[in-house]
């Protein structure tokens, strides 16, 4: 098939690389402009962008597809589908409506569960037993429409955004490709009307521990914000980011360290800490965190002056 391409992080070059290795003709790959970053403010391009130049395909960045001039390019390029996953641009009707078969979104939850910006995070701050990806036909609402495909996969009970996200990701790019080989026999399943969620985008101020919350709550909170933006606490008045945990036994003040191996007591219950992150310093496992920093038990999280 003649395929248009249109995703912009790091969650959209799987996709991106399994079309091109089923042999699809891309058409063209849309994705967010380069936008400054790292310390010399240099324009960096986003890594589908990167991908894509690797492979030889002709990237476009628009900032907008309002205009009638963009929507006639994008009409021009008569492509048979499009193929969107995590691009930033809402596309107007004369977008959804130039591809042949349309505009076919990959979507990284079970929806109508988890509508919207942050479904991965979302999933794993609320608990959920499990999650998938779906094959949307797209329209103009949010994440409305209905589903060609859909896969679903437990959460594992120490998972992270970060490892859900890849997991996902390679999910989304094979079901996609199934898809379009399936196309002409697909039957879209309107998406039904109860069990409707929205998976707001994550607020930095989301990320602060309240240690006073049970501790299923609290690690739902590290494992869901890991890696970005990252859940943290204060640890002898130092901000620390809190990368990974698991459940664990114990009580005490919450806040409390319980031991010398960073178990951490909550409003009820405890968890450990697993992986952190001082500022301005790479990531690491608690082992090694430790050596560097030992955190006696006694200790309290969470306090300015601890």
């Amino acid at each position: 098939m003649r395929v248009i391409f249109m995703g912009t992080p790091e969650f959209s070059v799987p996709v991106l690389d399994a079309l091109v290795q089923a042999g699809h003709e891309i058409a063209a790959v849309y994705c967010q402009p380069p936008r400054p970053a790292g310390r010399g403010k240099k324009d960096r391009p986003t890594p589908v962008q990167a991908r894509a130049e690797e492979l030889g395909l002709p990237v476009r960045h628009p900032t907008s597809l309002k205009s009638p001039e963009e929507q006639a390019a994008f009409a021009a390029l008569k492509a048979d589908v499009a193929v969107v996953v995590a691009y930033g641009l809402i596309l107007p009707q004369p977008i959804l409506d130039a591809p042949r078969h349309g505009c076919l979104n990959i979507h990284a939850s079970l929806l109508p569960r988890w509508r919207g910006a942050a479904p991965i995070h979302r999933a794993i701050m609320a608990g959920d037993a499990e999650t998938g990806v779906c094959i949307m036909q797209m329209e103009a609402g949010l994440d409305t429409g209905p589903v060609l495909l859909r896969q679903a996969t437990p959460i594992g009970a120490e998972e992270t955004t970060a490892q859900l996200h890849d997991r996902l990701s390679a999910m989304g790019a094979d079901l996609i490709v199934q898809a379009l080989d399936r196309l002409p026999d697909l039957s879209p399943e309107p998406q039904p009307e109860v069990g409707v969620t929205y998976a707001a985008k994550i607020d930095k101020a989301e990320a602060r521990v309240d240690w006073s919350r049970p501790a299923v709550e609290v690690d739902r909170q590290i494992r869901g914000l890991s890696p970005f933006p990252g859940a943290w606490s204060q640890i002898e008045g130092e901000r620390v980011k809190l990368l990974a945990s698991r459940l664990s036994d114990g009580q005490g003040v919450p806040g409390e360290v319980l031991d010398d191996a960073l178990r951490v007591a909550c409003g009820t219950g405890a968890v450990e800490l697993l992986r952190l992150q001082r500022a301005g310093k790479a990531a690491q496992d608690r082992e090694t965190f430790l050596r560097g920093w030992p955190i006696p038990a006694g200790t309290r999280l969470g306090s300015e002056t601890s």
